[in-house]
């Protein structure tokens, strides 16, 4: 497969005729402040020409443009800038704070072209082929960079006999519940709608007046820009298990049986069968500690609720340590799976409000990549509307992720094509997802 080849850069701001105010701040809770140091978020979706009904490839490019800014009207955050500022209070003087700057000065719009790649040759391999990492704008980009850099960007990449829409979004200013939101919302404007069909609640949400605003933090853009220098890391290869919605409900019905209860989700189910097959395949002794970080979303877990549409980050990490021979003996299966509803469970109401309050007066910020190899953290979620994303010239056939933030460990989650289907990529050693695909137990659940 051949390299990319860049034919224009773009930017995009909103209409001109909106009242855009450039004064107008977002100040930043401890849920947007934690990924500063992380790199942007980054999924794209593949798409198949129609060969009944070929596009004028300008034409399709100028209206992706037109509807982009369209759709930027109603979001305004991610065409502004974040503004990172010294606090000079003596107290403090290690501290800054953060807030989204909008601006309007746009989102960036890049046209490209891979001339010898196709549809198949994303779809076909086990492995993801390491070109679709190109795919995608701001590689290595953190998102404290969003200082100077635009908050969003997007590649369009035409292929042999499709093309590839690949998103990085600033972490600081949207989650994976928000991010599809906006993509959904571009979708619904390139076919016509003249307004989202989910308007965007912008304003971000803290406790109580007790707390502080801007909040303060320790950061140093100088110190964290020579980090980034020598933060070079290899991403290990990744490929993707499919499970089928009639085997997902066996998983969880067995789940359920085994730990007697009716609590366990399919989710949770199937995310322990996952976390089995990854410790049997890496030999670990059967004393050694093994844990499973998940992003929650919280929205409908404060008091009040937030609303669904809240635009912005409203996640917290939540995670399960156990011995591995925990999660291998018999019954291990359904026990280990509850214990993973009971920790999904606690993060809502009090310990929410107490992690959130905590955060304020001893600010952690994440890392990015995991550093612990027995270890799995997953993140982005099969509820997220991917395959419902027509931009007027069909629905996607695929949805892939880039580099941002990969290590070994790291497990991304997206719908299936199929109603009730999901997609799990496992980014770990060859050795190991090799070991995988021939796990009895494991593959006789996935539909490969």
């Amino acid at each position: 497969m051949a390299s990319i080849k860049l034919i224009s850069t773009t930017t995009i701001q909103a209409p001109s005729h909106i009242n855009t105010n450039s004064t107008q701040k977002i100040h930043l809770t401890p849920w947007d402040l934690s990924s500063l140091q992380v790199e942007m978020n980054q999924k794209g979706l593949l798409f198949h020409n129609d060969p009944q009904n070929p596009k004028d490839t300008s034409n399709q490019i100028q209206h992706l443009k037109n509807s982009l800014s369209s759709t930027l009207a109603f979001f305004p955050p991610l065409t502004g800038r974040l503004i990172i500022n010294r606090q000079d209070d003596d107290k403090n003087n290690d501290k800054n704070s953060c807030f989204i700057l909008c601006n309007n000065l746009g989102a960036l719009f890049i046209h490209a072209i891979a001339e010898n790649t196709s549809v198949s040759d994303i779809l076909k391999p086990n492995y993801v082929p390491s070109i679709v990492h190109s795919f995608f704008p701001f590689n290595n980009v953190k998102n404290y960079e969003g200082t100077s850099k635009p908050l969003l960007a997007i590649q369009v990449t035409e292929l042999i006999d499709g093309i590839f829409i690949g998103f990085s979004i600033n972490h600081v200013v949207v989650d994976g519940k928000s991010f599809w939101h906006f993509i959904n919302s571009w979708a619904e404007i390139s076919r016509g709608f003249d307004q989202p069909s989910k308007l965007p609640t912008l304003n971000r949400w803290f406790f109580d007046d007790a707390i502080e605003i801007p909040i303060k933090f320790p950061f140093t853009i100088e110190e964290n820009l020579k980090s980034s220098q020598i933060d070079e890391i290899s991403i290990p290869p990744e490929r993707i298990f499919h499970f089928t919605k009639e085997k997902i409900a066996k998983l969880k019905s067995k789940a359920n049986e085994e730990a007697n209860t009716n609590k366990i989700s399919s989710l949770q189910a199937l995310l322990t069968h996952l976390w089995r097959a990854v410790i049997r395949c890496q030999n670990i002794d059967s004393e050694e500690e093994i844990m499973y970080c998940l992003v929650i979303d919280v929205r409908g877990r404060v008091d009040p609720p937030l609303p669904e549409n809240y635009f912005g980050n409203a996640l917290q990490v939540g995670g399960v340590k156990v011995k591995a021979k925990e999660l291998l003996v018999e019954g291990g299966f359904g026990k280990i799976a509850f214990e993973m509803n009971k920790m999904i469970g606690s993060h809502s109401g009090d310990t929410v409000k107490r992690n959130y309050e905590n955060w304020v007066k001893n600010p952690m910020l994440f890392q990015g990549r995991l550093s612990n190899v027995k270890a799995l953290a997953t993140s982005s979620s099969p509820r997220f509307n991917v395959y419902g994303n027509d931009f007027g010239w069909g629905k996607p056939v695929a949805v892939r992720s880039g580099g941002a933030n990969k290590s070994n460990g790291t497990i991304t989650m997206f719908s299936g094509e199929e109603e009730g289907s999901i997609d799990i990529e496992v980014c770990l050693s060859y050795d190991i997802l090799e070991a995988m695909g021939n796990d009895l137990e494991f593959i006789d659940i996935c539909s490969n």
